[in-house]
């Protein structure tokens, strides 16, 4: 239960004993003010502005954290539970797990952006491996989108935003951006779950075929995919072959986001992101 809204005055007194040498006063304050609720986050923002104290700083800082993490949540909650799980709205939930100040709309433009230099090139009544290539030459030739082989397991591959910006990602990422603006394109594409690698397939009535952003947009058949598969010694799946919903995209990003952190020591993060992986995979 959220309590009645405090006013500024209370609110600016609460803040004020998170510097109190009394261990106990400081955890009963932070309890009291994550008792508020979100509608909290921006006075405290304007309160670590306008600190001098590092050690109120660093509370602040954790307990904007703290309530923005519920919040993001509840949403990815509601996103997960959706009719319609948009895989870009998903992506950017994942996003305000590091940037919770990014819009949506910031990265819907972006991608409005790539599509408009992909629709310019663009014709529909060409072969789909020929429209494949189109998109091929734009985001990598044209853009210079590419493979994040410095920095593979960096958790900025997973976050849409720094991959759009850097424009450098891993294979779910850079999939991901090239779905999203083939789909506008009124194209079939959609994702494949691979182990170890995301890749995806152009499938309709007439057609399939598979498509690999993190190697240009390299195309390759259903024989390719066998022989992976055999490679690991995996037994033939489904799954292997056909579409991934935006839900097991999510996942999987969330996965990598994981293990990213797993590298790097972050164990509170890998902890949380644990959380939001369980938010979306949950049945």
């Amino acid at each position: 239960m959220v309590e009645e809204n405090l006013s500024n005055k209370e609110l600016k007194a609460l803040v004020s004993l998170l510097d109190d040498e009394d261990v106990e006063v400081v955890e009963h304050v932070e309890g009291k003010i994550k008792s508020l609720g979100t509608y909290v986050i921006p006075y405290l923002e304007f309160e670590w502005e306008n600190s001098f104290n590092p050690t109120v700083q660093k509370r602040i800082e954790e307990l904007v954290h703290t309530l923005q993490f519920e919040l993001l949540k509840g949403k990815l909650s509601e996103w997960r539970n959706s009719p319609k799980t948009d895989l870009l709205e998903g992506m950017w939930l994942v996003n305000t797990y590091q940037y919770p100040d990014i819009e949506l709309d910031t990265l819907r433009k972006e991608l409005e952006q790539i599509y408009y230099e992909a629709w310019l090139e663009f014709k529909t009544d060409i072969h789909p491996v020929d429209q494949v290539k189109i998109i091929n030459s734009v985001l990598f030739s044209k853009l210079h989108f590419g493979a994040n082989t410095k920095n593979f397991h960096s958790p900025g591959n997973s976050m849409l935003s720094v991959v759009l910006q850097t424009k450098k990602g891993n294979p779910i990422s850079l999939c991901i951006i090239y779905m999203l603006v083939a789909q506008k394109l009124k194209m079939p594409v959609y994702g494949i779950n691979l182990p170890n690698l995301f890749v995806m397939t152009y499938k309709n009535d007439d057609a399939q075929f598979y498509i690999n952003a993190f190697n240009r947009g390299l195309v390759f058949s259903k024989k390719e995919i066998d022989e992976y598969i055999d490679n690991l010694k995996l037994p033939k799946n489904d799954k292997y072959y056909e579409p991934c919903t935006s839900v097991d995209i999510v996942a999987r990003v969330l996965r990598n986001l994981m293990s990213a952190h797993e590298k790097l020591g972050h164990t509170e993060k890998v902890e949380e992101v644990k959380e939001l992986l369980q938010i979306v995979a949950s049945n």
